[in-house]
């Protein structure tokens, strides 16, 4: 393998792998660059900031505390990447204290007083008005203050038990107290059920929309818990915890019941990170340090919320229109926009297949699909994966119903899709209360694979119908989610899915497969022979290209085989919204590689793989990432487009329109980082905005 060219690029020539969290946090960077953009609606730019920081949070509680285990364990090995565990995290801790000051510095210095200047916003106390401060105060009186339980430390009171990212407040006091205790320090919990926002009244705010955190009400009124005693201050804290799960499958009988207990167990595991106000003094955050056994790297001091992901609220202000993103209503696409009858739609399917593409398309087919299902006399089955679904899914509603009608349902349930672990849990007893068969695949795989299978009646034999995508069975994902689905009747396609589904309901060995890719079977095998077979035609002078589109690219194996594409010739063309591994562009290894990175107004989260193959042109829609997990952890299916119509639906609306956007996209540099496409025209490109355009009026 050719090795990088001395570079001022490359900090370390030898490593070919950027690193994952790095990466990561480059994708944030992107996403807050949304927030900076004065043309993304007022809105929509706090809501940019509040999804950074709902990421930051799921990449200290997963990231971060694996990377603790590793320096733990072997704090000085070098990885891949070029880093040791204890090299990583300096410089990731360097890299996300630099972008939380960034995100504090925006959210203070330009979007709330934007905001403001639109009649929406945050009413601070030194600005109450004395009819404001009488409000807050009944408030805290009425609503706050009978839930909150203050806490003396002292023998008799040990520190609390923290719940994970929950909102905490330690006070510094002085006096003695009715038993003759002397104040030191206390802890006030504030309680789940309380609202983090509380909207003031019109009339009193005087504004339409004026909001008062919670914390500005205990920090105001905490004296009232302390009659008597001399507060000297009240800062706002909160902790992050290590939120992985870890269930011993191989021992556990029942994982549903395994699940269960470690459940209750997620918001307490080690402390990973420590948010605190920015006026605290250094004895109480050196207090709060040592009781959690973090050090000051691990802090985050900040002005204002210390959960800004909690300003979210304001976003759904409903008559503000004109500081959203336009409304868009997904259009139902011919046939399934004036179907009467399950026969009808099922008589659609079985003529052709039929691709969908959300959000710029709706959902509604894939339940009309199901809801067909189970009302058809001629139905006697349907099966489904589940990873992620919701709380009030309307699918899994009728999954429900199709078993209390007597149909024979079948659900794998992944119990391990983390962070929706209590849902799945639930509906999968909810399922089994009905009588349908639910099983949670196949113990050490996530079954991660996106699928629904119908079996019919029809003329004395069975006849199977399809669904398989690159997205959860999630209406409200579909609203978000950028994600390619197949509805299809094809009886090799089909069958390949019944395989799949008797493989994770039962036992028996591998069996092959006539259309579909799986892992962790073969779909890692293919692409490299793909990758291979591409690098091969062109060093024998052939038309060569491959194209890929994922959330992550980090598996070494798959990167280095497109570095040897890249030097035999081969064109490479990667859209990675996420952590990307690779370097592209380095002379002498990836020059012909190029990674872009789309981020906009929906989240990018379909995987999609091109092959030129002498012009077969090879097409994949997949549910894997190019990841080491997806490739050998889990269960994964990749499904070609054999319809030369779609396949020319998907390569345009995957790659060629994505490739030609100059206002959303990314482009990957060499060390890393990445520098936004700016088009050499004057015209825009706006891929999501014309995706939009196009699937509404012309599908």
């Amino acid at each position: 393998m050719t090795t990088i060219e001395t570079s001022p690029m490359i900090p370390n020539p030898s490593v070919m792998l950027i690193n994952r969290e790095l990466s990561l946090l480059k994708f944030n960077e992107r996403v807050m660059a949304m927030a900076e953009n004065p043309n993304t609606p007022l809105l929509e730019r706090l809501r940019y900031l509040c999804i950074v920081s709902s990421n930051l949070d799921e990449f200290f509680e997963i990231r971060v505390s694996s990377l603790k285990e590793k320096i733990a364990q072997a704090p000085h090995h070098i990885h891949a990447d070029g880093f040791s565990p204890v090299e990583a995290f300096t410089k990731i801790q360097e890299a996300t204290h630099d972008l939380v000051d960034k995100q504090n510095a925006l959210l203070l210095d330009q979007v709330m007083p934007d905001l403001l200047d639109e009649g929406i916003g945050l009413l601070r106390p030194p600005q109450w008005t004395e009819e404001q401060r009488e409000w807050a105060y009944h408030t805290f009186k009425r609503e706050v203050m009978p839930l909150l339980t203050p806490i003396g430390l002292d023998p008799a009171h040990p520190f609390p038990r923290v719940y994970n990212k929950s909102l905490n407040f330690i006070i510094s006091l002085s006096g003695e107290d009715a038993f003759g205790r002397m104040g030191s320090i206390a802890i006030v919990q504030a309680p789940r059920a309380l609202p983090r926002l509380l909207k003031m009244p019109e009339a009193i705010a005087q504004i339409p929309h004026g909001y008062v955190l919670l914390t500005s009400l205990i920090s105001m009124f905490v004296d009232d818990l302390f009659p008597g005693m001399d507060v000297k201050g009240c800062y706002q804290w909160r902790v992050t915890r290590n939120s992985d799960l870890f269930v011993d499958e191989e021992e556990v009988t029942n994982l549903r019941q395994a699940l269960q207990g470690e459940l209750s167990q997620r918001n307490f595991g080690a402390a990973v990170r420590l948010e605190i106000d920015l006026s605290m003094p250094e004895k109480l955050s050196s207090f709060l340090q040592r009781e959690f056994s973090l050090e000051e790297r691990d802090t985050y001091r900040v002005l204002g919320p210390v959960n800004l992901s909690r300003l979210s609220a304001l976003c759904d202000v409903s008559d503000r229109p004109d500081l959203l993103f336009r409304p868009y209503q997904a259009p139902i696409p011919a046939p399934f926009d004036h179907l009467e009858s399950p026969q009808e739609l099922f008589k659609a399917i079985a003529r052709k297949d039929h691709l969908l593409h959300h959000p710029y398309q709706s959902f509604q087919p894939v339940l009309s699909f199901l809801r067909a299902a189970a009302l058809d006399p001629h139905v006697v089955a349907i099966k489904q994966t589940i990873y992620r679904t919701g709380a009030d899914s309307e699918l899994m509603q009728v999954l429900v119903q199709a078993a209390k009608a007597g149909k024979e349902v079948s659900v794998v349930v992944e119990l391990m899709a983390r962070f929706d672990e209590q849902t799945n849990i639930d509906w999968a007893a909810r399922l089994e209360e009905v009588g349908a068969h639910v099983s949670y695949g196949v113990v050490g795989y996530k079954t991660h694979a996106k699928m629904a299978l119908v079996l019919r009646r029809e003329k004395g034999e069975i006849k199977r119908y399809g669904h398989i995508g690159t997205g959860n069975y999630h209406a409200g994902n579909a609203r978000l989610y950028t994600d390619f689905g197949l509805l299809t009747a094809n009886d090799a396609m089909c069958s390949d899915m019944e395989q799949v589904f008797s493989q994770l309901t039962g036992l028996g060995t591998r069996r092959s497969l006539q259309l579909l890719l799986q892992s962790p079977f073969n779909l890692h095998d293919f692409m490299m022979e793909r990758i291979a077979q591409e690098t091969q035609h062109a060093k024998e002078g052939k038309k060569t290209r491959i194209m890929a589109k994922m959330n992550s690219l980090l598996e070494p194996k798959i990167i280095y085989a497109l570095y040897e594409a890249s030097q035999a010739g081969v064109r490479v063309d990667l859209i990675v919204r996420g952590a990307c591994a690779l370097r592209p562009g380095v002379p002498g290894l990836s020059e012909r590689i190029q990674v872009r990175s789309i981020v906009g107004r929906f989240l990018e989260h379909s995987r999609v793989f091109y092959f030129h193959n002498q012009g077969q042109e090879d097409l994949y829609i997949s549910s894997a990432d190019w990841m080491d997990r997806n490739f050998f952890r889990r269960v994964e299916l990749a499904a070609p487009i054999l319809d030369k119509r779609l396949k020319r639906r998907v390569m345009n609306e995957a790659f060629r329109y994505a490739l030609r956007d100059n206002q959303l996209a990314w482009r990957a540099q060499p060390n890393g980082s990445y520098v936004r496409v700016r088009g050499r025209s004057a015209q825009p490109f706006n891929l999501h905005n014309y995706l939009m355009h196009e699937l509404e009026n012309t599908i």
